[in-house]
C-alpha cells in the first residue's frame, strides 16, 4: 500500500467523529477504573482492574500512533504541547512500576490520563487556552483584591480581635475570616457578633462584600469572557481560512489592506 494513501487513511481516522467519541469513552472508562481502585475490593477484582488498565494503555498507545502517522509533517506533531503531554502520559503508563518504589508515581500518572479529555475535545482546549491567556490580566485583579483583603483584615484585626480571637486574632486569621465572608459561609453570624459591640460594623462587612463578591469577581468573569470571545473569533477565522470560506471579518481585513495600499500609492505619487 502506498504510504501517502496510508497516511491519508490515518488522517481521516483521527479526524473521524466516531473515533474521537471512542477515545473520549475510553478516557471516561479510565477515570472509572481509577476510581474503582480507591475502594476495598477483592483480589480478583483488583486483577481484573489491572487487565483493564493494560487494555486502556494499549488503546491510548494505538491512538497516539494513529495521530502521529496521520500527521503530514511528523516534526509538527511534537510542536504542540498537548501532543507531547499525551505521549508522555502513554509512555510512562507503559513502564511496569506498580510493584516498585515508584508505584505512587505510576498511580499519579494514570490519574492524569483523565486530562487527555482536554487534548481530545477542541472546546475544552479553547476554554483552557482562554483561561491561560487571561492570567496576565487576572493577575492585576487578584493583586488588587489582595490589597483590599489586607486592608480590611488589618482593620478587622484592630477592632474585632478582643471580640473573637479565633476569627480576628491576627491579620492572617482575619484574612481567612474575610474569605469566609466573601463566600457567604455563615457570614451573618460573624457580622452579628461584631454588631453586639459595634452597632455600625455592618458597614464594614457590606462594603467588603461589595468590593470582593460583586465588583472584583464580576471583573474576573468579564475578563475571562472577553478573552474567550477573542479566542473563539480567532478559531473561526482559522477554520474559515483553512476551508477557504469568506467571512465578514476577512472581507473587512481585505478592505483595510486595500485602503493601506491606496494610501501608500497616493503618497508615492
Amino acid at each position: 500500500m502506498n504510504f501517502s494513501k496510508l497516511q491519508q487513511t490515518f488522517l481521516e481516522l483521527r479526524s473521524n467523529r466516531a473515533f474521537e467519541l471512542f477515545v473520549v469513552s475510553i478516557i471516561i472508562f479510565s477515570a472509572l477504573v481509577i476510581g474503582a481502585k480507591t475502594y476495598n475490593i477483592s483480589p480478583a477484582a483488583i486483577k481484573l482492574i489491572e487487565w483493564l488498565d493494560l487494555f486502556i494503555t494499549v488503546v491510548f498507545l494505538v491512538e497516539i500512533v494513529i495521530r502521529f502517522l496521520g500527521e503530514k509533517k511528523k516534526r509538527n506533531f511534537f510542536k504542540q504541547g498537548w501532543n507531547i503531554f499525551d505521549t508522555l502520559i502513554v509512555v510512562v503508563s507503559l513502564i511496569p512500576i506498580d510493584n516498585s518504589e515508584m508505584a505512587l508515581v505510576g498511580r499519579l500518572i494514570r490519574i492524569f490520563r483523565v486530562l487527555r479529555m482536554i487534548s481530545i475535545i477542541p472546546e475544552l482546549r479553547l476554554l483552557l487556552n482562554s483561561l491561560v491567556k487571561a492570567m496576565p490580566q487576572l493577575g492585576y485583579v487578584v493583586l488588587l483584591m489582595f490589597i483590599i483583603f489586607y486592608i480590611y483584615a488589618a482593620v478587622g484585626s484592630t477592632f474585632f480581635a478582643h471580640i473573637n480571637t479565633e476569627l480576628w486574632g491576627d491579620i492572617s486569621i482575619s484574612m481567612l475570616t474575610l474569605f469566609r465572608v466573601m463566600t457567604f459561609e455563615d457570614w451573618t453570624d460573624v457580622m452579628y457578633e461584631t454588631m453586639e459591640v459595634y452597632a455600625f460594623s455592618w458597614i464594614y462587612f457590606i462594603t467588603f462584600i461589595f468590593f470582593t463578591a460583586f465588583a472584583f469577581l464580576n471583573m474576573v468573569i468579564g475578563i475571562i469572557v472577553q478573552v474567550l470571545e477573542e479566542e473563539n473569533a480567532k478559531e473561526r477565522k482559522a477554520r474559515a481560512k483553512e476551508s477557504g470560506e469568506i467571512t465578514l471579518e476577512g472581507l473587512s481585513e481585505q478592505m483595510e489592506e486595500l485602503k493601506e495600499l491606496l494610501k501608500s500609492k497616493k503618497t508615492l505619487e
